[in-house]
């Protein structure tokens, strides 16, 4: 795969640089969370300082109330997954070590 970046007219600044197509790398649009790139039509070809500039804009943005309680509910629940996955991986050591230790005492 070629990762070069093409030469064109920025969609932001309109300048001939180096240009990439950004592509969000999250799952917020399954989600509900709206999300700035999302719910572009358009995705633009940017620059790489106007894409900084972009991402800082974004990154700034409260966002909306809705949205911000729905992201911390998420956040919330994937901590607790993780505790729990890890309580059960711990539990599931024990009992593996228990068992081979009554299998060595059997034998």
């Amino acid at each position: 795969m070629d990762t070069t970046p093409i030469e064109a007219r920025c969609d932001h600044c309109t300048q001939t640089r180096p240009l990439f197509l950004y592509e969000p790398d999250h799952d917020f649009h399954l989600t509900g969370i709206t999300c700035e790139w999302c719910r572009r039509e358009k995705q633009p070809l940017l620059c790489v300082r106007c894409f900084s500039a972009e991402t800082l804009r974004e990154e700034a943005d409260p966002g909306s109330p809705e949205d911000n309680a729905l992201a911390a509910e998420l956040i919330r629940i994937t901590e607790t997954n993780a505790r729990v996955i890890a309580r059960q991986e711990a539990d599931k050591a024990v009992c593996d070590g228990i068992a081979q230790a009554t299998e060595n005492t059997d034998a």
